[in-house]
């Protein structure tokens, strides 16, 4: 008895903090009762916040169109996507590589399925180490690009970035299944720093399933309904989704990008995207960038704009999870591995 009163107490005391999440980003359907009840989405709850999150990244990005070629914003608009292969002068780009593959230093490493992932956050001190990675990430190109496709004038969060499949005991790798990262328009990038054959785990994009159409709006919805109770990720807000699912709303096959170094892609992922497969044990290494903003709200200022705290974010990231798990909240996925080069196999 005492335990379902503390329950619901918790319930209507959580309640402001549950809808105040409305007006954000947040995604989860089993964290937030309001987002995962099935009776308010099948009343278009998560359509309705998906629908305006799309429309309002489309005012924005009118106005940051004028910083990128035309040429790539209707690249974008078309698919989704823009790729720039040769994206740096080659001996910029060989400077670069040199660097990297010299650059040692405090990484982070989270397993899923067979698959490690390996970051080493770009911290001042690691930039001042690969002046050419720095150069490159000054580059209006590079900046304009992200800032367009995240449809918000934001600094993104920078990684030096290995895929090692097919390194771990384990189920295949979740990333693997076709999917879309959340309900609202958000950038991801990848300055390729090694080859990727179309074997060696490539990304692949849904070309033009970053629109929205009435098809795609219906199947989110009956998605919103049960996404409480699927499976892990899809119930945190990462929707998986099927071929004949993607041939139903109307969308065509996955585009897989098997490219040569020195590529890079930024992408919308709210589209639908995942890592291709690979055979035997592939490594693939890669500059990589993500961005997700408040979808509603576009704060006057970016403080992670300021160099000095922004290239200082993914370290307090791992920071404070660090500190959840030894307060005995949830276990930090991403695991310590000093000393290491992004290059290791």
């Amino acid at each position: 008895m005492c335990v379902r009163m503390f329950s619901k107490l918790t319930k209507y005391a959580l309640a402001p903090f549950w809808a105040a999440q409305l007006l954000t980003g947040a995604k989860s359907f089993i964290d937030n009762p309001i987002l995962g009840d099935a009776r308010l989405n099948a009343l278009g709850l998560h359509v309705t916040r998906q629908k305006l999150a799309h429309s309002l990244a489309a005012r924005r990005r009118q106005a940051l169109a004028r910083d990128i070629m035309p040429a790539h914003a209707a690249a974008f608009e078309r698919n989704g996507f823009v790729m720039i292969q040769g994206f740096l002068p080659a001996d910029e780009f060989t400077r670069m590589l040199a660097e990297a593959r010299s650059y040692r230093g405090a990484a982070r490493e989270m397993v899923q399925g067979d698959t490690i992932t390996r970051r080493l956050a770009l911290t001042p001190s690691a930039l001042t180490a690969m002046p050419a990675l720095q150069r490159a990430l000054r580059l209006p190109l590079w900046r304009n690009l992200l800032n367009y496709v995240g449809s918000h004038k934001a600094a993104p969060v920078c990684y030096l970035q290995t895929i090692l499949a097919g390194a771990a005991n384990g189920p295949p790798d979740p990333q693997t299944h076709l999917h879309a990262d959340t309900f609202q328009p958000t950038v991801k990038a990848w300055l390729t720093l090694t080859d990727v054959p179309p074997d060696g785990g490539p990304f692949m994009y849904v070309p033009g399933s970053h629109k929205l159409n009435a098809k795609r709006l219906a199947w989110e919805r009956r998605m919103s309904m049960q996404a409480a109770s699927r499976d892990r990720l899809s119930g945190r807000g990462s929707f998986r989704v099927t071929e004949d699912e993607l041939a139903g709303m109307g969308y065509g096959r996955p585009q897989t990008f098997a490219v040569p170094a020195n590529t890079l892609i930024v992408a919308d992922t709210s589209g639908f995207h995942a890592r291709g497969p690979s055979v035997g044990a592939t490594q693939r290494v890669e500059i990589w960038a993500y961005g997700r903003n408040n979808p509603f709200l576009s704060p006057p200022v970016d403080v992670w704009g300021v160099e000095a705290l922004g290239q200082r974010r993914a370290p307090l990231f791992w920071a404070f999870g660090d500190v959840i798990e030894r307060l005995g909240g949830k276990r930090q996925g991403w695991r310590v591995k000093q000393g290491t080069s992004a290059f290791d196999r």
